[in-house]
């Protein structure tokens, strides 16, 4: 995505500043060009007077404006330049303060809502959005299928959304795609409740383009459709899709709805091939003579055996492709379908071609995919990363245990799915997560402190080296968060300036002769040690054996930290010593630190000397 920033004044350009570095887009910076002539820092530039040359100079070049002006400024700016909301830039405002990041034009399609969001994630401001889905909390309905790959299709779509808007019953008839999407809807929708019959409006998903003729509808196409080519050498790009426009609609299959092409491996230098799977963005799928001689067809041909060693290249490179887009183990037994036999199409000028079309049982999506390891810190949404506010602004998905969801819920928004798992299926997790961005999706995982310490991203990354993962698709990134020994340093004082440890006492994971052996090396080498998971309902004995070796190794006045829920509701952190530590106070949600030989208490801080030389008093 291309955007243009226009921030005339010095000091909205070091508000706008951080966004150059959070939001990884190709930029054309603005401002006014300094009084005194010196040039402007790299990469901004000066416009001349009036601002209004730089806005129309950029406007069809990008694919968004950020301006950080008043709203009535940019008001004026844009009007003469405005046509319609499938060709305008999306456009935001940002003012001068940095608070509000403001949705003015190009909501949906032009994806203002979604840039809004991440403007005001990366500077820590307010979104302000007033479309109707926003209004109403459900997804907008011509974004409803972008995050699975979905091609929007004919239809009336102002009319169905005004219906929606309205909360008019809409129904919806879907004839193959994903169902992810109807979670992201609210359960009791009336969408959901609508039968045809009573319904004004109608959304269909489907492959073809049938529709009611009475009612408002629009329709979503799912790329389920493989067309299996097979052509004479040179046949010419505008012969093939002219045929293939024909073919889908003498079928009343949508155009929208093809996901790639399939082919003998022969084809591999055909240029009419190549330049229409080119200028549609279709992935093609070569296949051998051997692969597509084991696929059964209707129309086997010996002749064409005789000429490339498959008695079928169009009916079967369409079923194998379809059946390898459903991942279907046994090709002879998948769950794709020949929906159109072959077909012949041949013109003496440009070559002949021979078509046949199968529907498969999962869409394809040009996505690549992109998994969110995200530490959410101690549970405050104040004490979250802009980067991971940023990731939670654009995830499509997030996944996590309950409580961490519930935590982040004031960061989500209308048209996000959320995946709650109990606080035992870590492995459920990874796998879903992973399958999902193998899908195209766009999928935050949510771990409480740092992702990276007792948290998901060791497991998501297990998973997929174990997999033979190629490290581009899904894409990942790891996203840092204040862990829990952070945390309760930050709240206790400076008990972390020399040396520590971190040690989980859960043995479900980790074999408790193992857990032992760190836990006296830690005591006997005087280490701060933050005990983690230190003690659940049925789960006493280990934190009762850990108390035990550091009492053995440490004198009993050694000073320890209780803290439980930090940063969020019900944060109690209690000061004590390794003799007086009360069991009874320690629970799962409880972080247990205990200080070294040179830890002390402080007041309600506790105090681990760095080993400075300090003078009598401070200076």
């Amino acid at each position: 995505m291309k955007l243009a920033l226009f921030a005339p004044t010095p000091r909205g350009r070091r508000l706008a500043q951080p966004l150059l570095s959070l939001l990884p887009e190709e930029w054309i910076c603005w401002s006014k060009a300094n009084p005194q002539r010196e040039p402007l820092p790299p990469p901004w530039q000066a416009y001349g007077d009036p601002l209004a040359a730089a806005v129309a100079q950029s406007w069809p070049q990008v694919q968004g404006c950020i301006f950080v002006l008043p709203v009535g400024s940019v008001v004026r700016l844009i009007a003469p330049l405005l046509q319609d909301k499938y060709r305008d830039p999306a456009v935001v405002v940002v003012d001068e303060a940095g608070r509000w990041a403001i949705s003015l034009c190009g909501g949906h399609v032009g994806g203002a809502e979604a840039l809004a969001r991440r403007v005001a994630a990366a500077l820590g401001a307010e979104p302000i959005l007033t479309s109707a889905s926003e209004g109403l909390g459900i997804p907008p309905l011509d974004l409803l299928g972008d995050p699975y790959g979905w091609q929007r299709g004919a239809g009336d779509w102002n009319g169905v959304a005004a219906a929606l808007a309205r909360g008019e019953p809409v129904a919806v008839e879907q004839t193959c795609g994903t169902q992810l999407w109807r979670r992201a809807w609210p359960a009791d929708h009336s969408l959901f409740l609508t039968a045809p019959d009573q319904a004004v409006a109608q959304i269909r998903i489907s492959e073809s383009t049938t529709s009611l003729d009475k009612l408002p509808t629009v329709h979503w196409h799912p790329r389920v459709l493989w067309v299996g080519v097979g052509c004479e050498r040179g046949t010419s790009r505008a012969w093939m899709e002219g045929s293939l426009r024909r073919l889908l609609q003498a079928q009343g299959l949508a155009f929208e709805a093809v996901a790639g092409l399939a082919t003998l491996e022969l084809k591999r230098d055909e240029a009419g091939l190549l330049e229409l799977a080119q200028a549609h963005g279709w992935p093609i799928q070569f296949f051998s003579a051997a692969a597509l001689a084991g696929i059964p067809v209707p129309h086997p041909s010996e002749a064409v055996r005789q000429a490339v060693g498959t008695p079928s290249v169009a009916e079967a490179a369409a079923l194998l492709a379809a059946q390898r887009m459903s991942g279907d183990e046994d090709p002879a037994q998948g769950r794709a379908t020949l929906l159109c036999p072959k077909q012949v199409f041949a013109s003496e000028s440009e070559g002949a071609c021979t078509l046949a079309i199968a529907r498969a049982a999962q869409e394809y999506s040009p996505r690549a995919g992109h998994l969110w390891l995200i530490g959410t810190g101690p549970g405050d949404p104040a004490q979250l990363t802009l980067a991971a506010r940023l990731a939670l602004a654009q995830a499509d998905v997030v996944i996590g245990y309950q409580l961490y969801l519930d935590l982040v819920a004031p960061l989500l928004h209308p048209g996000q799915i959320c995946e709650a798992f109990s606080i035992t299926q870590e492995v459920q997790r990874a796998q879903r997560a992973i399958a999902l961005a193998q899908q195209g999706l766009q999928v935050a995982v949510i771990s409480s402190g740092d992702a990276g310490i007792y948290g998901m991203a060791g497991l998501v990354l297990e998973y997929l080296a174990r997999s033979s993962w190629d490290g581009i698709r899904p894409s990942l990134e790891v996203l840092p968060g204040i862990s829990a020994l952070q945390a309760a340093a930050a709240r206790l004082g400076a008990p972390l300036m020399q040396d520590f440890c971190a040690i989980s006492l859960s043995d479900r994971l980790t074999p408790w002769p193992a857990i032992e052996q760190r836990l006296q090396a830690a005591a006997q080498a005087d280490f701060v040690v933050a005990l983690y998971n230190p003690r659940s309902r049925q789960r006493l004995d280990p934190f009762l054996k850990a108390l035990q070796i550091f009492l053995a190794a440490r004198p009993a006045h050694t000073p320890v930290a209780v803290a439980r829920n930090l940063y969020r509701s019900g944060e109690v952190i209690h000061l004590t010593t390794l003799g007086e530590l009360d069991p009874e106070q320690v629970d799962m949600f409880t972080l247990v630190l205990i200080g070294n030989s040179q830890t002390f208490r402080y007041g309600s801080r506790l105090i681990t000397p760095r080993g400075y030389r300090l003078s009598a008093s401070p200076e």
